[in-house]
């Protein structure tokens, strides 16, 4: 198993003059830290105008910052949002992300989530898978070919050259969001990876790889003609520490992301309020007072915890044959040395074991696709909550 690391950059008021700076900092120095520490991936989100919960709207500057800092780390786009970019722009910042990088670029798409990011660009929220597919087909071509144009419903290119070309051939590796969990099956239909941004049980997780490497497998059905990417990876929300109790403590930003994310995924449309409305941090802190219990069962989800009960948890997503579980500590108000610790104690106690059965998990991978096992097909239609099993309930009120 692989580990990437995960941020949405965020930040709960109150705000400070120097707050973004020290928050972009910071992070650069976790990326810089995970790169000698061995992890796999770093991956970087992209979102507009979502107050304290990202503040990272340009992942492209972000990664291009990191792999001036690190070797060896994947830089993942976790997404780029492909309905609010031209794709002749999309695909001149992958190219040039992989060509200062050596290489290292993992090609995260997706659609974006919420009108409140859709709407200022002037793209419909009902419109934007299909956006996303159309863009797909004019992209790879302009990685691929010397010169190549579009003409579609959405966009319409004349014959170029675009320029330059990345360094990873055909391509780098092309993933895409799975906000809601249909899209894992989608998402091996288009024999893309799969970046599965919830926060599942382990017998969720075993059930949604078989329904993505089935339609990988039997149903696949490309956008385009790219290199497929048989991947599927899991985020958790994650902090390690020597006891539970302690890493429990240190991971008060962890229900306050869940928080935000039950805040914002509430209308049909995922419609933010009014800028300057909520005070996401002040409800946080009021929810906290009145439901200690959901806080408890917040913080007893995702990978919090001792390295030994991390390491029973990941054993369970082993088995279940996830790629990759991405670790999500860089949350609410999750302070930068305990972060820092956490990567460290984990780097050094919990994953060299998982690292060293990566060939184990690669063997089962190459019979799948070969059609030497075959997996069973699983209803997934009881695991559907795209929050998870221990996530908050919550219902804020906007600031008077």
């Amino acid at each position: 198993m692989k580990f990437g690391i995960f941020y949405e950059l965020q930040l709960p008021r109150p705000w400070t003059a120097d707050g973004e700076l020290t928050l972009y900092q910071n992070a650069l120095d976790q990326v810089e830290l995970a790169d000698r520490l061995g992890y796999d991936f770093a991956w970087e989100v992209e979102h507009h105008f979502l107050e304290e919960y990202s503040h990272s709207p340009a992942p492209e500057v972000f990664l291009s910052a990191a792999s001036q800092r690190t070797k060896n780390i994947r830089l993942a786009h976790g997404i780029m949002q492909l309905t609010t970019t031209h794709p002749a722009r999309c695909a001149e910042r992958i190219a040039a992300l992989d060509l200062v990088s050596r290489g290292r670029v993992e090609f995260g798409t997706g659609e974006s989530a919420s009108s409140t990011e859709l709407e200022p660009f002037g793209v419909a929220y009902d419109e934007k898978r299909a956006i996303w597919e159309e863009a797909i087909r004019a992209i790879v071509p302009m990685f691929t070919q010397e010169a190549s144009e579009h003409h579609g419903k959405y966009f319409d290119m004349p014959l170029r050259r675009v320029l330059p070309k990345p360094l990873q051939k055909p391509h780098p590796p092309l993933w895409v969001a799975c906000s809601a969990l249909d899209t894992i099956e989608m998402a091996g239909r288009r024999g893309l990876g799969a970046l599965a941004f919830q926060f599942l049980s382990a017998d969720a997780a075993h059930a949604w790889v078989h329904a993505y490497y089935n339609s990988f497998v039997k149903r696949q059905d490309k956008l385009a003609d790219y290199q497929v990417n048989p991947n599927i990876a899991l985020t958790s929300y994650f902090m390690c520490a020597e006891t539970d109790e302690e890493a429990r403590r240190r991971a008060d930003g962890i229900p306050f992301f869940q928080f935000a994310l039950r805040f914002y995924g509430q209308s049909a449309t995922r419609e933010r309020p009014a800028p300057g409305t909520v005070n996401l941090w002040d409800e946080y802190e009021k929810w906290k007072r009145e439901n200690p219990e959901g806080l408890a069962r917040a913080l007893s989800g995702g990978l919090i915890g001792s390295p030994e009960t991390l390491r029973r948890k990941l054993r369970r997503f082993e088995g279940s044959h996830i790629d990759q579980v991405i670790l999500l500590n860089q949350a609410g108000k999750n302070t930068h040395e305990h972060i820092c610790e956490s990567l460290e104690l984990f780097a050094r106690e919990v994953m060299p074991e998982f690292h060293a059965r990566i060939p184990e998990q690669d063997a089962w991978k190459a019979k799948v696709l070969n059609r030497e096992i075959e997996l069973e097909e699983i209803d997934t239609a009881p695991l559907r909550d795209r929050y998870g099993p221990n996530s908050v309930q919550v219902t804020p009120q906007a600031a008077d």
